[in-house]
């Protein structure tokens, strides 16, 4: 099959940091090997470390690239792939996001907004998937998305995909319908950065300036391609960049150095299929992939770093901690041993009681973040009764003859995708918002419960005491997915009552906007009910997972200390004498793990 570019100058470049990572990588392996070896008692501690390897390995930074109509955004990722692999066309795409993945081979998964299983293609060449591609998100071959795609994703194996990057291409501005730009602006927080495409012919237009605006929201790094400066000269390149700085530091108040790279799309295409080293270098992309190696994508794998290698020290941490306590328990009088357990026991039943108290409290929040959503939805409500009363009597003002319905439908069907697409993003960011402000506090005090676990199991057996982390630390965005809600756009057709034209004209109009009103009324009901009720199934499902994973951070602490205890206990009883063997052998692995505890916290700190 075609490969794509595999030039040195992209592909083998030295990145440091990328040595820190194999470093983590490889300091969890060998904590996942000791704790393996210590039995299945740790059976908790060892798939926790390989959860975190696993998560580690698989996170990538995820780039969005915006940009107009015809700016050369499609081109502009074709290069960076190194094939001709987007489709690219003189008349608009459809607003189809397009998630680009490392893989294998060039294979593609298209999924439905309905029920429908995805579709799934493999092909050698790159002109075969974007023959493919082209069916789903080109307007001529599926125009107004008639076939109802949701997204497509592309797997091919492409040098900076595989250093950690996952590019989405996302629906043009200024080339779709509104409601199709506000569906990219609620997809946006989910990313790590943007990429926003121009070019100087034209210069940027006010769309995209209001676009940047609403983006900049939404976003927290935005970084700026100025495309197609191979058709300019080299004072006119600078005037555009000049220009181009001085309009986003005007109007949109970023900083004067902003990060601005002047390439051409074009070239840099051509001298990936050319292989050419020197038009790399000239057409720009030498520099901005490099940025994108550099800054970005490790950027990010820092922050990830430091939080995986916090929880693994932590994992580690209560490994040791248990195998302090069974060494502690092995070693002394098997009457002083029995005397501590049933301290032990007597406090655990203190702890159990405050846990219940914190899952009463978990479910009140609950129920008070129902009434919170079911206000929210009444607002909403609310606003889209008005917001649509208001386009029924804009539409029926210009009404001529007897053909009344017609303009309120078609008014309707162009203004309630845009009003309730952006009302989504809006009530999703204050649920949001509103969930995590109600369960910090019973994250912290799951936190103070371990902690009391851990210290008591420490004062009574006179081993080390660490403190545990909180978990908030380790929580990362999600995989970025789109949402594609299914608004509902008609009234129903409402045949004249041929008694209204009995009436005066301004009585027959008030007649008709009764009727339609009343649809209208139902049309807003049905469409903020879908909206609410997708939701709370997210609300529900949160609280239901979030309240599982702490019981389950407790009764894991409990059976790391409370339960290695009981085992020795256990364990003495039925086997008295046989303690010098398993005193080494448990001493010699928790040296081992200390050195990679020590190992870990440095590069939780780097």
């Amino acid at each position: 099959m075609e490969h794509p570019v595999s030039l040195s100058f992209v592909a083998d470049r030295d990145y440091g940091p990328a040595a820190t990572s194999q470093q983590l990588l490889a300091f969890l392996d060998q904590a996942i090997t000791i704790t393996r070896d210590l039995g299945p008692e740790l059976r908790n501690f060892c798939e926790g470390l390989g959860a975190l390897s696993q998560r580690f390995s698989e996170e990538r930074f995820h780039l969005a690239v915006l940009g107009q109509f015809k700016r050369g955004k499609s081109t502009l990722l074709n290069a960076l792939l190194g094939q001709p692999l987007l489709p690219t066309s003189v008349v608009p795409l459809t607003a189809i996001p397009t998630f680009l993945r490392p893989g294998p081979q060039l294979q593609a998964r298209v999924a439905f907004k309905d029920e429908r299983p995805s579709e799934e293609f493999t092909c050698r060449h790159a002109p075969e998937m974007s023959a493919f591609l082209a069916r789903y998100v080109s307007e001529d071959q599926n125009p107004r998305n008639r076939l109802g795609v949701a997204q497509v994703e592309v797997f091919l194996p492409a040098p900076i995909l595989e250093r950690g990057v996952v590019l989405i291409d996302t629906p043009g501005i200024g080339s779709t319908f509104r409601h199709n730009t506000e569906a990219t602006l609620n997809f946006l927080p989910q990313c790590d950065a943007a990429l926003f495409v121009v070019s100087a012919d034209p210069p940027i237009t006010e769309v995209e300036i209001e676009f940047l605006r609403e983006v900049r929201a939404k976003v927290a790094r935005i970084f700026f391609v100025l495309n197609k400066v191979d058709y300019l000269s080299q004072a006119e390149r600078e005037q555009a960049a000049a220009f181009f700085k001085a309009v986003l530091h005007e109007q949109l108040e970023f900083p004067e150095d902003v990060s601005l790279f002047c390439l051409s799309a074009r070239q840099g295409l051509e001298a990936a299929l050319g292989h050419d080293a020197g038009m790399w270098e000239a057409s720009g992309f030498k520099s901005i992939t490099a940025y994108l190696m550099d800054f970005l994508a490790e950027g990010k794998a820092s922050v990830l770093r430091e939080a995986i290698a916090r929880k693994a020290a932590d994992l580690v941490a209560g490994v040791l901690m248990r195998l302090d306590l069974e060494v502690r328990a092995l070693v002394m009088p098997l009457a002083e041993l029995e005397e501590r357990q049933q301290i032990f026991e007597q406090r655990l039943v203190d702890i159990r009681q405050q846990q219940q108290m914190a899952g009463d409290l978990l479910a009140g929040d609950r129920k008070r973040m129902h009434q919170f959503l079911e206000d929210k939805a009444a607002a909403l409500r609310g606003r889209a009764m008005a917001a649509l009363e208001k386009v029924l009597d804009e539409a029926l003002a210009v009404v001529k003859g007897s053909d009344y319905h017609l303009p309120a439908q078609e008014a309707l069907d162009n203004q309630v995708p845009t009003f309730f697409e952006r009302e989504l993003g809006l009530f999703i960011q204050e649920v949001d918002q509103k969930v995590t402000e109600v369960l910090r506090p019973h994250e912290l005090r799951a936190t103070e419960l371990i902690a009391s676990v851990r210290q008591t199991a420490a004062e009574l057996f006179d081993v080390p005491y660490h403190a545990p982390e909180s978990e908030g630390a380790f929580i990362v965005k999600r995989k970025p997915y789109w949402v594609t809600a299914k608004w509902l756009v008609s009234i129903s057709p409402t045949p004249p009552i041929h008694l209204d034209w009995l009436f005066p004209h301004s009585m027959r109009m008030a007649r008709v906007r009764k009727r339609l009103l009343a649809q209208i009324e139902e049309l807003a009901g049905r469409n903020v009910e879908n909206i609410r009720w997708a939701t709370l199934q997210n609300l529900d499902r949160t609280f239901l997972l979030f309240g599982s994973a702490l019981k389950q951070r407790l009764e894991d602490t409990v059976a790391a200390t409370y339960g290695a205890i009981e085992a020795v206990g256990r364990r003495r009883q039925e086997h008295a004498g046989e303690v010098e063997g398993e005193v080494a052998r448990l001493k010699s692995s928790a040296a081992s793990l200390r050195i990679l505890e020590v190992k870990l916290a440095s590069l939780a700190i780097t």
